[in-house]
């Protein structure tokens, strides 16, 4: 998804220093228990209208009007068996990419597969997984939508759906080499534990304040960081808030 020119690019984010009151209060909130990050328990979530809230954002009015909106896959993928009732939650992982350096807008970042919602698409699922297919060769079958979150809008002017579906246990990966440089997993349980979780603040040149999340990831297959953050961290920040619920 292109970006465009409505604020002050962020310098490179590992740069940036931690903003520690903040990230002191999420770490004082409570892990997704693993019993609530089964496929079973995710399918119920999403059947019970329980209300939820976003996370609370304080830059918004940076927000161009005009808004083009887009859909991204929170694909959750079952790895591997649990050895018990308490590691249920290492069942279930969800798909990320690394974008190619050579792209103009994000590039080198961790994302959802996704993108613009094209006239073509049916709606942002139809969107969802389209992108999916044409980024890492995800197929249509055997994929199990469950639902989507509230819209997440972004700073350069995409009012975002995230899409959340389980995925086949077994699948060919076959990133798109103009557009995606690895293909990987996160753990869910990992990733709804706000201990993980770190807030960030910026103050650009022209007084311009931006906060943002990330959730740095040591790969233990690859052996890298995956430095999960920006939009990517703040829908997963939507998701625990949705998974907390009730």
């Amino acid at each position: 998804m292109p970006a465009a020119s409505v604020s002050e690019r962020v310098p490179d984010p590992h740069a940036v220093s931690i903003w520690q009151d903040a990230t002191n209060r999420l770490h004082d909130q409570p892990a997704v228990t693993p019993d609530r990050l089964t496929s079973d328990a995710l399918r119920r979530r999403f059947l019970q209208p329980l209300d939820w809230r976003q996370e609370e954002r304080h830059d918004l009015q940076l927000v161009p009007s005009g808004q083009r909106d887009a859909a991204v896959l929170i694909g959750l993928q079952r790895v591997q068996e649990a050895a018990s009732t308490s590691d249920r939650s290492a069942w279930l992982e969800v798909l990320l990419t690394q974008r190619t350096a050579q792209l103009r807008a994000h590039a080198g970042q961790i994302a959802f597969p996704g993108g613009k919602i094209d006239a073509q698409d049916r709606d942002a699922v139809d969107a969802a997984l389209r992108e999916a297919r044409e980024e890492v060769g995800l197929e249509r079958q055997g994929i199990q939508v469950l639902g989507a979150l509230r819209p997440y809008v972004t700073h350069t002017g995409y009012r975002i759906l995230p899409v959340v579906a389980l995925l086949p246990r077994v699948w060919t990966r076959h990133p798109n080499p103009a557009e995606v440089a690895d293909i990987f997993t996160v753990p869910l349980g990992f990733l709804m534990d706000p201990r993980n979780h770190r807030k960030h603040v910026w103050h650009a040149p022209t007084g311009e304040r931006r906060e943002w999340f990330s959730m740095p990831y040591d790969d233990p297959e690859q052996r890298v960081e995956r430095y999960i953050w920006g939009v990517t961290a703040g829908i997963l920040r939507d998701l625990y808030h949705f998974l907390q619920a009730g």
